[in-house]
């Protein structure tokens, strides 16, 4: 929810803000507060977190992180779901302050319920990962129980395929990585 139409928020003003439990975002400068995610939001956001920290330890090939702040600028600066970061790319992104500072390899939203929630997701932040570089993005749609892969192609996030229960979850970014859509929403 945009809570002014006429001011360009920025990183600094995010540290204003109350630690009142809502998240504060700014996408282009738009501010937009979310209350904490439901418990069957966060359920599935920890779940595919597991699988992919799972895999990740498995292959020493990065980690994975619930909730992490993403300062893209000083106007773009979000918390995704989840994220996976090879470990050459997290030498890299990772501040003194424990931020990531650039495009995470993988990103995951987790659907809210209501339109406007999805509408960021899927447009809002669409734009933006594929702006700052993101490789894939998940978007998970508890509700209807899928997940929509987007990969990068010429330089943009185009829709590779939507998963269903019965489907397996894999990408290229993470070899050998299956992990069955199911166990996500278990």
């Amino acid at each position: 929810m945009n809570t002014a139409t006429n001011i360009h928020w920025t990183t600094a003003d995010l540290k204003l803000f109350p630690d009142d439990g809502n998240r504060y975002e700014i996408i282009d400068g738009e501010l937009f507060v979310t209350k904490a995610p439901h418990w069957k939001h966060q359920n599935v956001a920890d779940n595919v977190c597991i699988e992919l920290k799972l895999w990740s330890r498995q292959t020493g090939l990065g980690d994975a992180a619930t909730t992490p702040g993403v300062i893209f600028t000083d106007a773009d600066n979000v918390i995704p779901d989840v994220v996976w970061v090879s470990n050459q790319r997290l030498a890299v992104i990772l501040d003194d302050a424990g931020h990531l500072v650039g495009a995470p390899e993988l990103v995951i939203e987790v659907l809210s319920p209501g339109e406007l929630q999805a509408k960021r997701d899927r447009q809002l932040k669409l734009k933006l990962y594929s702006i700052q570089g993101v490789q894939e993005y998940w978007i998970i749609d508890p509700q209807k129980q899928q997940v929509e892969i987007y990969r990068r192609e010429n330089a943009v996030l185009k829709l590779a395929a939507t998963l269903y229960k019965e489907d397996d979850l894999n990408s290229p970014l993470l070899p050998d990585f299956s992990c069955s859509v199911t166990r996500i929403f278990n």
